[in-house]
């Protein structure tokens, strides 16, 4: 069987609040790490997530 294309990522959020969200990535189109603005219900406002691995 081949490999997917797609891999699993971890958004964390820059609040420093550790949530996070889970998303997946083509990393043949998107080379760079991925950086949303995204919705931290802990902080209660929209912040900056930026890639990481997932453990």
């Amino acid at each position: 069987m081949a490999k997917p294309t797609t891999i699993k990522i971890r958004l964390n959020s820059t609040a420093g609040t550790g949530f996070f969200y889970v998303t997946k990535k083509n990393p043949r189109n998107l080379t760079e790490k991925l950086v949303m603005r995204k919705y931290d219900p802990v902080a209660k406002k929209h912040v900056d997530f930026k890639e990481g691995k997932i453990k």
